[in-house]
């Protein structure tokens, strides 16, 4: 799998993140500005770790637009498929931190460059050597960057590619949270992984306990459910095993990109092994744990610094928690 690529489709936008924490977002008195979007952030862990990724997205023809594109290439993320527009700018997301690290948003994107990426611009030679593809609900809404996920994942199963689906529901951006629900519900069967956390497993299924709401997730391709649990760890799922691996302890900064970490470099570590869209299902659970304790680590490392794709670690940097 060493040639292959994780290809992300998504929103690649600015993180304005806040000068101090634990406070309100009035109080707040300067911002810096840092490389985000779930999608970007997914490339940036798995190419972290080595592996070569792609991003599908587009950006304004503006200022931000050209950061973005410049900070990719420098974390040696692929830009060939990324298209620009000067129809909308780019998105921009400011970030507040409370005590415990978790984070409150304020979008400036309606519209934005992402979201009038158009299912037509997608072209099929983007992936042809694909390892998986990653997506998330961010870019679901009813504009037509939702058709191009549409193709994206055609283009991708067709190339034998493993689709990964991340809900990361974010609730500011969308008018009807029962649009946003039954368009999860939606797409959630065209994947072959599904992560989930905690925290949006009742709102996605109606069900407060991850077994009730199994039987919910393994719908249409879904071959594995990846449940996280923040502080308390983390589960995955086949239809005829369960893993389980505890939270790393640490001193908790910034959550900022850490589920999306999780995901980049679990999807890292499955490539490693060889596994695909027909062999995960087969998957045995120290293996799968494996995948789960590298993830877990990888994340205690993140959210120890600011930010999302700066504050990954490097895997020389993982090392250390002797889980290769």
């Amino acid at each position: 799998m060493a040639n292959k690529k994780l290809v992300a489709i998504g929103e690649a936008l600015i993180d304005f993140i806040p000068d101090k924490k634990s406070c309100e977002f009035y109080e707040v008195t300067g911002f810096s500005p840092k490389l985000g979007g779930a999608p970007a952030n997914v490339c940036g862990a798995f190419a972290k770790l080595g592996g070569k990724a792609r991003l599908v997205t587009q950006l304004g023809s503006d200022p931000f637009g050209d950061r973005i594109m410049r900070e990719l290439a420098e974390c040696d993320i692929d830009t060939s498929c990324i298209s620009r527009t000067d129809q909308a700018n780019t998105a921009l997301a400011f970030v507040s931190i409370a005590k415990d690290g978790n984070r409150t948003f304020s979008f400036y994107r309606k519209p934005s460059a992402d979201m009038l990426l158009a299912p037509g611009q997608i072209r099929e030679e983007w992936f042809e050597d694909i390892y998986a593809l990653h997506f998330c609900s961010v870019s679901l809404g009813e504009f037509p960057m939702k058709e191009a996920h549409r193709r994206a994942i055609e283009f991708a199963r067709k190339n034998g590619g493993l689709i990964s689906f991340d809900p990361n529901l974010r609730f500011q951006l969308w008018e009807n949270t029962e649009t946003l629900r039954q368009t999860v519900n939606e797409f959630i069967p065209l994947s072959d992984i599904l992560k989930i956390s905690d925290e949006e497993l009742e709102f996605i299924t109606g069900e407060t306990e991850i077994e009730k709401a199994l039987p919910k997730l393994f719908v249409g391709h879904v071959k594995m459910v990846v449940y996280t649990c923040g502080g308390n760890g983390a589960y995955a799922y086949t239809q005829s095993s369960v893993s389980a691996s505890k939270a790393c302890k640490t001193e908790v900064l910034d959550t900022t990109g850490a589920g999306d970490g999780f995901i980049g470099s679990f999807l890292w570590k499955l490539s490693g092994l060889g596994v695909t869209a027909q062999t995960l299902a087969e998957i045995n659970e120290q293996k799968l744990r494996g995948c789960l304790d590298f993830s877990n680590a990888f994340c205690a490392q993140s959210v120890q610094n600011y930010g999302a794709i700066p504050s990954y670690p490097t895997l020389d940097m993982i090392r250390d928690w002797e889980l290769i």
